[in-house]
């Protein structure tokens, strides 16, 4: 089991993706065989990660994965690695609204050191005082070092280094510099896969955070993870049994929010997986007993979706003959009757679930949620409990018919039913992540 480390900020906007991706493009660079994680539920930055490194990244999410679960999922990062960099999500100590599962918690669960990445653009000793108190905040948890992001010229330099001098290790100090922004848009960064230009990026990237870090002194803080010689790739069950034995499923930039092992678990658990393009107008294969669609942006090409006869032929014909069609998020939209853009144009979907969908007053809605079957299926029982998360701006204009879901936040608060389901077709808003017991 190879030695890793966990790169965290004080807070969201710190610029810890940016630098991460840099650090993981240098060290792949160097030879090394890195491996990454991201904290937390991101579809996103893991898709910059895998560009960054050539290995798939996974999500460790300890309030939404049962134990066994992130267990498997730490070793499958992990196997074949040479060393092992986690990102975390938001600030150090920040995670679900019951206080569990921050970037912290799961340094403490691995046993692994926190790289802290400070922005230290308008400020100049005051650091030392923010560094202090991260360090001394929790004892289970070692902070082994700090990265300064955004640092000005050689006074600025030098201010920072001296407030930091018996308070922390500086490992590198990166400079401000405009080729270092990533776009970005609603739910996060425009997608690794709009980005024809990313390995282009990550290299310019790599050359400017890597030439302001010392990554042999990164390297030399990783620690082996708590538990490493216990440690297997065996899968527990899967997060969600299979929706088939033939699975269809969407991928391309309207359809990118899937977790790797939740597919793999499917090809595991012996379901062949047959991707299809709805951006391309190409219909799911008709020897398939299932269809997923996943999340990700289709308000962002619905009339191109509303054009494309042979997309909505193709899940409607699924339909008419039985299968199993599934949706997360933005695939709910794809299956319901109208989507209703930003600028308020009313777009035609498949027509296969009773509801109206609208992003022309996006409001944000965001948090974790326990999930509770409301009929039998596809995905189990009635009663049968998993755990997911919400993360969208649309809102459902209209909704008849019966509920996939009933739903409760973090804190346990209930959120009314969820979704819809018709026959074997169904979705909702929320993205599933794990069954909560086996």
């Amino acid at each position: 089991m190879p030695a890793g480390l966990i790169l965290a900020a004080p807070s969201s906007g710190s610029g810890k993706t940016v630098t991460t991706l840099s650090l993981l493009r240098a060290l792949a660079g160097r030879g090394v065989r890195v491996s990454s994680f991201k904290v937390g539920p991101d579809y996103i930055d893991p898709a910059f990660h895998g560009a960054a490194t050539g290995r798939s990244c996974r999500n460790l999410d300890l309030w939404a994965m049962r134990p066994d679960t992130l267990d498997a999922t730490f070793a499958a990062v992990a196997e074949g690695a040479d060393l092992v960099v986690g990102e975390g999500v938001m600030g150090l100590f920040d995670g679900a609204a019951d206080g569990s599962a921050s970037t912290a918690d799961v340094a403490a669960r691995l046993g692994l050191p926190v790289v802290l990445v400070v922005d230290v653009k308008g400020q100049g000793a005051s650091v030392a005082a923010l560094v202090q108190g991260f360090r001394d905040f929790r004892s289970d948890i070692t902070i082994a070092g700090v990265i300064l992001n955004r640092v000005g010229r050689e006074g600025h330099r030098a201010i920072l280094g001296k407030a930091l001098e018996g308070v922390m290790p500086v490992l590198g100090y990166v400079p401000r510099d405009a080729r270092l922004a990533l776009p970005e848009r609603h739910l996060g960064l425009v997608q690794a896969i709009e980005r024809p230009d990313l390995d282009a990026f990550l290299d310019q990237a790599a050359g400017i955070v890597g030439g302001g870090v010392d990554l042999d002194a990164l390297t030399a803080l990783a620690r082996d993870p708590l538990g490493a010689e216990s440690a297997s790739p065996a899968s527990p069950a899967p997060p969600l049994p299979p929706l088939g034995q033939r699975i269809a499923v969407a991928s391309d930039a309207a359809f990118a929010f899937t977790y790797p092992g939740i597919l793999e678990s499917w090809r595991a658990a012996g379901a062949e997986l047959f991707p299809f393009s709805p951006l391309a107008d190409e219909a799911p294969d008709s020897s398939c007993d299932a269809v997923y669609l996943p999340g990700g942006y289709p308000e962002l090409h619905a009339a191109r979706l509303e054009s494309n006869e042979t997309l909505m032929n193709g899940l409607r014909d699924a339909a008419g003959r039985d299968a199993v069609l599934f949706g997360e998020c933005g695939g709910f939209m794809l299956l319901g009757e109208r989507l209703i853009d930003a600028e308020g144009e009313s777009h035609t979907m498949a027509g296969l679930l009773p509801t109206v969908t609208s992003i022309d007053a996006p409001r944000l809605h965001l948090g974790y949620r326990r999930i509770t079957l409301a009929h039998d299926g596809v995905l189990g029982p009635a009663g049968t409990v998993y755990r997911g998360h919400e993360f969208h701006y649309a809102r459902l204009v209209r909704q008849r018919g019966t509920p996939l879901f009933h739903a409760t936040d973090a804190m346990g608060r209930y959120f009314g039913p969820s979704g819809a389901v018709v026959g074997r077709v169904a979705g909702s808003f929320l993205h599933l992540i794990d069954r909560e017991t086996s």
